[in-house]
C-alpha cells in the first residue's frame, strides 16, 4: 500500500482524506515538517509516499493522475506530491531541508509545502513529472473565497467524463476513433470496475484472434466469417486493454512486451489461419507464399519505423523543410485523416482483413493486403528519406547503438565489422548484397550453389555495412535491407523447392526470426538491448541467410523442408525461453513501468 501524509492545518469538510484512500493511500496526518520527515521515514522503502496539503481542493482524477501512475519516480500536481522508492531519498533530503539548517523543527508555514518540495527534487536533479490536467481541477486555496470558487470548478467539471475522454489514444487512426472507440471506452471502466488488469485483456485479446485463425482455416464460408468478426471482436479488445491501462493507470513493463508482442502474434497467426484455410477450402489453392509476403513487408515496415524513430530519438539539431510541411497537413482537417488512413495502420488494416475474409477468399485477401500495405509502406519510406535528406542533425551514440543492436549481426559479419577506414556507404553495402542474394536465389534453380556463393557475399557486405556507426543521414535503412534480405532469401528458396511443407516451413522461420527482432526493438524501448550472445548463438542475420542457402544446394527438396522446421524450431526456443526469462525478470526487479503506444490503432 501506498502511504499519503498530510501537511497543513485540517480543513473541516473536506473530502482529501476520503479521496486519498479511495485511490490506495494509507494517509497520516503530520503537525510538521519535522513530523513529516519522520513519518516518511517511517514507510518501508519500497513503498510510495505522497505528502499532500490539506487545503488541496481539486477533482480525484487530478490526484489519480498526480501520485498513482507507476511510471514515474516523481510526480506532483498543485498541492500534492508523490516519490516512489527510487526517488524517496530525495524527498527526504528536501524535507530536511524543510526542517531547517539547524535542524530544529518549524511548523508548516501556509505556503504550500508539497509544492515547495516539488521543487527542491528538481533542484536535487529528479525529475518530477507534471500532468497536464486540462479541465481538471488542482488547487491550493488559501482564504475561504479562493476555496468557494475552486469548489465550484470542481462542480462544474465531470472528471469521470474526462477520464474517459483520456483513456482514449491521443493520436489514433480514423476507423478506431470513429467505430471502435466511441464505446471500447465503456468497455474498459466496465473491466476497471471488476478489477481486471490490462494483460488480463491482452491475453483475452490474443485467444480471440487465435479462435479467428482456427475458424479461418476450416476452408468454409461459414468459418470465414465467423473469422472475420472474431478478428474485429479481438481488435476491439485489443483497443480496450490500453484504455483500460490509461483509465485505470495500469501501466508496466511485462504489459507494454505483451500488447505488442501479441499484436503481431495475432496478425500472423490468423495469415497462417487464412493459407491453411485456403489450402483445405474447395479448390485447394495454395497461398503460403501470399501470407508469408504479407509478413515480410508487415515485418519490414515495422522495421523501417523503428529505425528511423531510434535514428532520430534524439538527434540535435533536427530541422527538415519536409517535416515542417508535414507538420502543417497535420494542422488541416482532412488532410490529418488521409495521411492516417493512407498508412493502413492496425485498424484500418485489421477492418480490411476482416471484411475481405468473410466476403471474398483468402487469396484475394492477401493480394489486396499485399498492394495496400505495398503503397503505404511505400508513401511512409519515402517521407522519411526525404525527410534525413533535408535535415541538418548530428546523431548521437545512443542512435548508433541502437540501429547496431536493430542489425542483429552474428559471428561472421560481426569479425568482418572490426575492419575500419571502409568507405561510409552503409545502405548501399546492406541494399547491394542484400539484394544480390535475393535476386540469385531467385533466378537459378533450386540446387544451385550460386545462392551460396551470393550468401558469402551478403556476409561480407553485411560486416563492412556495420564496420563504422551507423550515424548518417540514411543509416537508419540499414535493419530494414538486412530484414528484407533474409526475409526475402527464406521465401524465395521455399517457393523453390516446390514440395509441400516448404512455404508453410519457411512461414515458422520468418515468424521466429521476426519474434526476435520485434523483442529487440521492444528491450531497447523498455529496458535494455538483448545480450550480444543471442544474436551469435542463432546465427545473426547473415548466418542464418548463409545456412539456408547452403541447405538448398545440399540438400533435397523434402530435407530442405525438414532443416527450414528444424531451424524454426531451434530460433523459436531458444528466442522464447531468453525473452520470457528476461522479461518476467525485468518485471519483478521492479523495472520502471512503461506503456508504449506503438503503431496508431
Amino acid at each position: 500500500m501506498s502511504t499519503a501524509i498530510l501537511t497543513g492545518q485540517p480543513v473541516p469538510g473536506s473530502p482529501l482524506e476520503g479521496d486519498l484512500r479511495s485511490l490506495g493511500f494509507d494517509v497520516r496526518t503530520a503537525v510538521d515538517a519535522a513530523d513529516a520527515e519522520t513519518l516518511v521515514r517511517a514507510v518501508p522503502a519500497d513503498q510510495r509516499v505522497a505528502v499532500v496539503d490539506t487545503r488541496f481542493v481539486g477533482h480525484v482524477h487530478a490526484l489519480r493522475l498526480g501520485l498513482t501512475d507507476p511510471r514515474f519516480a516523481a510526480a506532483a500536481v498543485p498541492g500534492a506530491v508523490t516519490a516512489k522508492p527510487e526517488a524517496r531519498g530525495a524527498l527526504t533530503r528536501a524535507l530536511r531541508t524543510a526542517v531547517g539548517a539547524g535542524g530544529g523543527p518549524v511548523a508548516v508555514v501556509p505556503d504550500a509545502v508539497p509544492d515547495q518540495l516539488a521543487q527542491a527534487l528538481e533542484a536535487d536533479d529528479v525529475d518530477v513529472y507534471r500532468p497536464e490536467l486540462g479541465t481538471l481541477v488542482a488547487a491550493v486555496p488559501t482564504d475561504p473565497e479562493t476555496r468557494n470558487a475552486a469548489r465550484q470548478a470542481v462542480a462544474a467539471v465531470d472528471d469521470e467524463a474526462v477520464r474517459l475522454r483520456s483513456a482514449v489514444k491521443a493520436r489514433d487512426g480514423f476507423f478506431t476513433t470513429y467505430c471502435i472507440s466511441p464505446y471500447s471506452r465503456y468497455l474498459a471502466r466496465w473491466c476497471a470496475r471488476r478489477g481486471l488488469t490490462p494483460n488480463q485483456v491482452t491475453t483475452a485479446s490474443l485467444l480471440v484472434a487465435l479462435i479467428a485463425a482456427g475458424c479461418a482455416a476450416t476452408g468454409t464460408r461459414g468459418g470465414f466469417v465467423a473469422a472475420g468478426l472474431l478478428l474485429l471482436f479481438s481488435f476491439v479488445l485489443d483497443c480496450t486493454d490500453g484504455q483500460l491501462a490509461r483509465y485505470s493507470l495500469q501501466y508496466s513493463t511485462l504489459g507494454a512486451w505483451l500488447d505488442a508482442t501479441f499484436d503481431r502474434a495475432k496478425e500472423y497467426a490468423y495469415y497462417a489461419g487464412l493459407a491453411l484455410g485456403a489450402a483445405r477450402g474447395g479448390g485447394s489453392d495454395d497461398v503460403w507464399a501470399l501470407a508469408l509476403g504479407a509478413m515480410i513487408l508487415q515485418t519490414c515496415r515495422h522495421v523501417v519505423d523503428f529505425s528511423f524513430n531510434e535514428a532520430n530519438h534524439d538527434a540535435t539539431a533536427n530541422t527538415s523543410p519536409t517535416a515542417a510541411l508535414s507538420d502543417k497537413l497535420d494542422s488541416r482537417g482532412w488532410t490529418v485523416w488521409a495521411r492516417r488512413m493512407i498508412v493502413l495502420p492496425i485498424g484500418e488494416r485489421w477492418a480490411l482483413i476482416a471484411v475481405l475474409t468473410a466476403l471474398t477468399t483468402p487469396r484475394v485477401t492477401f493480394v489486396v493486403l499485399l498492394i495496400g500495405c505495398g503503397l503505404a509502406a511505400c508513401y511512409t519510406t519515402a517521407g522519411r528519406v526525404l525527410r534525413s535528406l533535408t535535415r541538418r542533425a548530428e546523431r548521437t551514440d545512443r542512435a548508433a547503438t541502437a540501429l547496431a543492436d536493430l542489425a542483429d549481426t552474428g559471428p561472421f559479419a560481426g569479425a568482418l565489422a572490426t575492419l575500419r577506414g571502409v568507405p561510409a556507404l552503409a545502405p548501399v553495402l546492406a541494399l547491394a548484397g542484400g539484394a544480390a542474394v535475393v535476386a540469385t536465389s531467385a533466378l537459378t534453380s533450386f540446387g544451385s550453389p550460386w545462392p551460396v556463393i551470393a550468401a558469402a557475399g551478403y556476409v561480407i557486405t553485411s560486416g563492412l555495412a556495420v564496420a563504422r556507426p551507423l550515424k548518417g543521414a540514411l543509416d537508419w535503412l540499414v535493419p530494414p535491407f538486412l530484414r528484407a534480405a533474409e526475409y526475402g532469401t527464406v521465401l524465395v528458396l521455399a517457393a523453390k523447392a516446390d514440395v509441400n511443407g516448404a512455404l508453410p516451413a519457411a512461414f515458422g522461420l520468418v515468424a521466429a526470426v521476426a519474434y526476435h527482432h520485434y523483442d529487440t526493438v521492444y528491450r531497447i524501448r523498455g529496458v535494455v538491448a538483448p545480450p550480444r550472445w543471442l544474436a551469435r548463438v542463432i546465427g545473426g542475420h547473415e548466418g542464418r541467410t548463409f545456412a539456408v542457402t547452403v541447405a538448398a544446394a545440399l540438400l533435397t527438396n523434402t530435407d530442405f523442408t525438414v532443416a527450414l522446421t528444424a531451424l524454426a524450431v531451434a530460433v523459436a526456443l531458444v528466442v522464447l525461453v531468453e525473452s520470457i526469462r528476461f522479461w518476467v525478470t525485468a518485471h519483478n526487479r521492479g523495472a520502471p513501468a512503461v506503456h508504449d503506444e506503438g503503431e496508431p490503432a
